[in-house]
């Protein structure tokens, strides 16, 4: 396991570090990849643990391909250093879409979460309208569509999915586009739904962290929650290329082996901290979990566990690495972002 020790450019060439599995992978893939909304949290992650992968794998005939508005320039420039090729788009524009180069391989990063309580009419369009343009302009391709937890009812894949809130409803929403799309037009499909993706910038960690340094109580609503890695889920998303088909999804759940209590999770991270942690709430009968066993049964266990993972984000904050202002609610139980 690589430590992380000169700030960013350590970490995020970390976070795009391939696995040796992945390059094997990648050596089969069937043509360019499209990574879209590569401009979001965990796209650059992914567009450029992809073309490493396919450097690698001697790939270099492939493209990667970034979608997104690109107003971050820093992202975009990074990319194009490391060989991917950035592309301009609105993708809410059913035109843009239609205008996207070609592509064997399409991941589809694209969600809206917060600020959809306030405004659920952006939750429908960009998480169940725009899929159906990339349905249709990708159709046939092997498409991996990120998906989240809270969509399912139960912890396992094969529960009955009861998703609360406009949030959850459009997420499923999505799945059932991209469904729609393995059935009707013989599009391989993977839906991979993530709980909590953590980095020592942003996460469920970064979120308590910031609670306990600030001296504020830690609400205790969630109960417990899964976290992983984010290298590992970047990497399992790639991974699931091969394992796309129709004309039934192949479903996943992306998340850490460990169920870890709040308050437990906080305490071990008020100890890194030397700081004495406060709670507030009730800790409640049942949590929102998921049971990733098929994950690491296919792509095996995260590279780093949840005890390194508190250890790097105490040692990251207290350093004073860079934090991204986007918290992630994960105390909230009843759907409202």
């Amino acid at each position: 396991m690589k430590e992380i020790r000169s700030g960013v450019p350590d970490l995020e060439e970390e976070l795009g570090r391939p696995g040796p599995a992945l390059v094997a992978e990648a050596a089969d893939w069937p043509g360019d990849v499209v990574v879209l909304g590569a401009g979001g949290k965990t796209g650059a992650g992914i567009a450029s643990m992809a073309r490493r992968a396919l450097d690698a794998a001697g790939r270099e005939d492939v493209q990667v391909l970034a979608v997104s508005r690109w107003t971050d320039a820093r992202g975009r420039a990074g990319l194009e250093k490391l060989g991917v090729r950035p592309v301009v788009a609105d993708l809410s524009d059913p035109a843009a879409v239609d205008a996207l180069p070609d592509a064997a391989v399409v991941i589809h990063l694209v969600g809206a979460k917060f600020g959809t309580a306030s405004a659920p009419e952006q939750a429908w369009m960009t998480n169940t309208v725009l899929p159906a343009f990339v349905a249709r302009r990708y159709r046939g391709a092997r498409v991996v569509a990120l998906s989240t937890g809270p969509v399912t009812g139960g912890s396992r894949e094969s529960d009955e999915p009861r998703p609360v809130g406009d949030y959850a409803v459009t997420c499923r929403g999505r799945e059932q586009v991209f469904t729609h799309a393995a059935r009707t037009e013989d599009t391989p499909v993977a839906l991979i739904r993530l709980n909590y993706a953590v980095e020592p910038r942003y996460g469920v960690l970064a979120d308590l962290a910031r609670t306990l340094l600030a001296g504020n109580p830690v609400d205790l609503g969630a109960g417990a929650v899964n976290v992983v890695w984010q290298r590992y889920a970047n990497e399992v998303v790639l991974r699931t290329v091969g394992h796309a088909a129709a004309p039934e999804p192949f479903v996943l759940n992306l998340t850490g082996p460990e169920t870890a209590g709040v308050r437990a999770l906080a305490t071990r991270l008020a100890h890194h901290l030397d700081v004495v942690p406060e709670f507030t709430g009730e800790e409640p009968a049942t949590s929102l979990l998921a049971d990733a066993t098929l994950c690491h049964t296919l792509f095996g266990y995260p590279d780093r566990t949840l005890g390194q993972l508190v250890e790097l984000q105490a040692r990251w904050i207290t350093e004073g690495g860079e934090l991204w202002d986007k918290p992630t609610k994960f105390e909230r139980r009843d759907g409202s972002f």
